[in-house]
């Protein structure tokens, strides 16, 4: 299974690279067919993307401890929340769940531009796939999920023990969701820089995914600070930790940015 998830991500790459390749000739030279074979492409990916993710929580399921990352950040007294939690303990675990949700917003931007903004949507789908390339060559080449050892470990080492907390769960999918829902609006803002059309078309078509990607990105703040003060104890909520003040920063900009859209 863990071959298959590595063979998904090897093919999502190539695949996104020429999904990218098509729609900016398709979009260039108006050709239509082109266009359309990229925006598959692009639906393709995220399947394939899926197919990885499924077959990683599937090596964590079923203790395949031979996977370097099941073998880091699991243990077989590890309780099946926390192993489904475990997917993204780690670096790599953390850049699929990126691209994975990354993915699936590409899917969603691809129908949703079917028959509207269609002088924007060309552009806009080549930023997000040109965000997905850069993480996809990560997972590829320089983080890799699916390593295997030559041989098979009894047990893992386990999770640390300030990552078995619910906050484990809730705080990071909340907080990738946010800050890749923010691919959206940029990708949009892009590419009305690309073709002039500076007027508020793509603020009105990119409204909603603002307003969905801050108030995850607010979720996961919140989520953020509850698993400090319940884990940590530093007797509050905030403690001007770097990882607390990486997720604010973007989050006062989203902020801001959500702000003068509106008005």
């Amino acid at each position: 299974m863990t071959q298959i998830g590595e063979i998904a991500l090897v093919i999502a790459l190539l695949l996104a690279v020429y999904s990218g390749i098509a729609i900016i000739i398709g979009a260039r030279r108006g050709r239509a067919e082109l266009m359309t074979s990229g925006r598959w492409g692009i639906l393709v990916v995220c399947g394939l993307v899926t197919i990885a993710s499924a077959a990683l929580w599937y090596a964590f399921l079923t203790r395949d401890f031979q996977v370097s990352y099941v073998y880091q950040y699991s243990s077989r007294a590890l309780s099946t929340f926390y192993t489904i939690s475990a997917f993204w303990a780690g670096q790599s675990g953390s850049l699929l769940l990126w691209v994975w949700t990354l993915a699936i917003f590409g899917a969603v931007v691809v129908f949703q531009t079917r028959k509207r903004n269609a002088d924007l949507a060309p552009y806009a789908l080549l930023v997000i796939v040109a965000t997905e390339v850069f993480f996809l060559w990560i997972l590829n080449f320089s983080s890799q999920p699916f390593i295997r050892s030559v041989a098979i470990p009894p047990d893992g080492n386990g999770l640390n023990p300030l990552l078995t907390n619910p906050g484990m769960f809730f705080h990071p999918t909340t907080l990738y969701v946010g800050y890749v829902g923010f691919t959206v609006p940029f990708a949009f803002c892009i590419a009305a820089l690309i073709t002039g059309k500076l007027g508020d078309q793509w603020i009105k078509s990119t409204r909603r995914w603002t307003l969905f990607a801050w108030l995850f990105l607010s979720l996961g703040n919140l989520f953020g600070a509850w698993w400090a003060y319940n884990e940590l104890g530093w007797g509050g909520y905030w403690g001007l930790d770097p990882v607390e003040s990486a997720s604010f920063m973007p989050w006062l900009v989203g902020t801001a940015y959500l702000h003068s859209v509106m008005i």
